[in-house]
């Protein structure tokens, strides 16, 4: 007879079982047996943070920088609601996360008892599945079918809501593997059929032999399924030239000479001009979201779309598809690279260059984005993963870094989070503890998340801070200057002293001004054995360009700030 156990002990056992190293998260009352539980559990390490969606966001930079799942733990009530738009960023950029919350004992839901909130209710729209665990006889099945079910088909966050109460229940229980869960539930998509996959597959290789400008578009995807070395090969194999999503950068090196840039409201002219001209375009791993395709009335109007996706509500969704193969981006380019016939697109990549013009942008001190970005690379000899906030920064970081490593272009795509940087840093440094994690911010973003510096301090966590410092919330005031008057309304943004902070919270802090400070600044900060904080002053109206307007065609870009309107005689 083996002694029994409690629901909150079976929860850690669980969590080891599933392979768990680290979670993320904050007690209270209705979590408070879990928390008791887990001293006895030393391979799961727990890390405090200091707010909920911080435990969110570092799990999921944890996912996404690991490929398996992260965990946030939270209370009831705030606690488990502080999770939602961590769960909802996770949800949006397919990152496996399974988040454990408190609730209140059994007999009190429903009666507006303290700290009780229907977080099922609020999660079913954000997550792959929710469920209350209704009696500890449930709790192991449930957990091991959360991990599949954040993981199979589509990655997506799984919440799992234990009762106080169920955490006290005993059982007697000895350890083995359980029932299989796979396909019990969730919103993963099925295989297609054999058949239907194999001539969509030839369709599409047909199509691409006889296209004179064909494009790849890679996403998310690639980097789910780890499609690298299929990616570049097959772009080799035709010589097609490639486009990278804001999720797809770093799944293909930036400086090959395939490479184009990012496409969409802010890619560069000649990438979006040769969307508008390309007669086939292979999408594999993308959604073809708004912030890529601008107005879709007038996106790609000469293309035929091949679409390659896990989830087969995707393919036609947002952009027509004359081909759409449902499937693993890496199976079905590994069979499009059987299937495809050899080429160079020579002529077309010539006509491509000539889309392409220099831009030529003033900074103040000459602390231009790409010479901060250049010290952060050279310093780090590009070994490196670079974790991206919300806003200007992100759309320089990602168009300007020189991305050659798998998977080091970190950020939050979908919902666009401010404060995801500095949290899911920390969750990708668990993942990747031997080598540098830059957490990129914005003065604006930062100040969402900034007390997780505390977090990094108590845990020995050695991530490295970049604020880009330009005074304002720069994106919306940039939307401010081009379409509404120059009026900076509630944009301006007032900052602590940066490098104090860095003190208060015991940290080494460094403000640089000029660009002559910069490879000292970031070098003295990757030298520190903790973490450590870099300010940067930039130019305050600064602006990303180009940029396709709301509503605007890719063939549209603006390509420099509105003329100032004469003063009134």
């Amino acid at each position: 007879m083996t002694e029994p156990i409690s629901g909150a002990q079976l929860l850690c056992r669980l969590l080891e079982e599933q392979g768990v190293e680290v979670l993320f998260g904050y007690p209270g009352g209705a979590i408070m047996p879990l928390y008791h539980a887990l001293p006895e559990f030393p391979a799961l390490r727990h890390v405090l943070v200091r707010h909920e969606q911080a435990a969110a966001h570092a799990a999921d930079g944890y996912a996404r920088a690991s490929g398996r799942p992260g965990v946030c733990v939270a209370t009831s009530g705030p606690g488990a609601t502080n999770l939602i738009t961590g769960i909802a960023t996770a949800q949006m950029d397919s990152s496996p996360l399974v988040a454990i919350t408190g609730q209140v004992n059994r007999a009190m839901i429903g009666r507006e008892a303290f700290q009780e909130t229907d977080v099922i209710g609020i999660t079913l729209p954000i997550t792959k599945h929710s469920v209350l665990v209704q009696d500890i006889t449930e709790l192991a099945e449930t957990v091991r079918e959360a991990f599949y079910i954040a993981t199979e088909g589509r990655p997506g966050p799984v919440l799992v809501d234990v009762p106080k109460d169920v955490q006290n229940q005993k059982i007697e229980w000895e350890d083995h593997a359980g029932p299989d869960v796979r396909g019990r539930t969730g919103r993963g998509s099925a295989a297609a059929p054999q058949l239907r996959q194999d001539d969509a597959i030839q369709t599409a290789a047909r199509l691409l032999g006889t296209a004179r400008r064909p494009l790849l578009m890679v996403g998310h995807g690639v980097i789910l399924s780890r499609a690298y070395d299929e990616v570049r090969a097959l772009a080799e194999k035709t010589g097609i030239p490639v486009v990278t999503t804001l999720l797809g950068i770093s799944c293909f090196p930036e400086a090959h000479p395939l490479h184009l840039g990012m496409p969409g409201m802010h890619g560069e002219v000649h990438v979006n001009r040769a969307i508008q001209h390309a007669d086939v375009i292979l999408a594999i791993g993308l959604r073809f979201d708004d912030r890529v395709t601008g107005n879709t009335t007038g996106f790609a109007p000469q293309a035929r779309i091949i679409h390659v996706d896990l989830d087969p509500s995707e393919i036609g969704k947002n952009v027509p598809a004359a081909v759409g193969i449902v499937g693993d981006a890496r199976e079905i380019t590994l069979r499009l690279l059987e299937a495809v016939a050899p080429g160079t697109c020579d002529a077309w990549r010539e006509e491509i260059h000539a889309f392409s013009r220099e831009r030529h942008e003033s900074f103040r001190g000459e602390m231009s984005p790409q010479r901060i970005l250049s010290g952060i690379n050279d310093a780090t000899d590009g070994r490196c993963t670079i974790v991206s906030d919300v806003g200007q920064h992100q759309m320089w970081v990602a168009k300007l870094f020189p991305y050659q490593r798998p998977n080091s272009h970190i950020t939050s795509g979908g919902l666009g989070t401010m404060g995801f940087a500095v949290p899911a840093a920390m969750g990708v440094h668990f993942a990747r503890p031997d080598e540098p994690v830059w957490a990129i911010s914005g003065d604006g973003g930062f100040q969402m998340n900034m007390q997780e510096i505390a977090t990094m301090v108590q845990e020995g966590i050695p991530v490295k801070m970049a604020i880009f410092n330009n005074g304002y919330l720069g994106m919306v005031r940039q939307w401010q200057q081009f379409f509404h008057g120059r009026r900076y309304s509630a944009t301006p943004i007032w900052s602590p002293d940066y490098v104090k902070l860095a003190e208060a919270y015991g940290i080494a802090g460094y403000r640089v001004e000029q660009a002559s400070q910069i490879d000292q600044a970031v070098e003295r900060a990757l030298r520190e054995p903790g973490p450590a904080l870099v300010e940067f002053m930039i130019e305050q109206e600064a602006n990303v360009f180009p940029m396709i307007p709301p509503g605007g065609s890719l063939s549209e870009p603006i390509e420099s700030a509105p003329a100032m309107a004469a003063p009134a005689s």
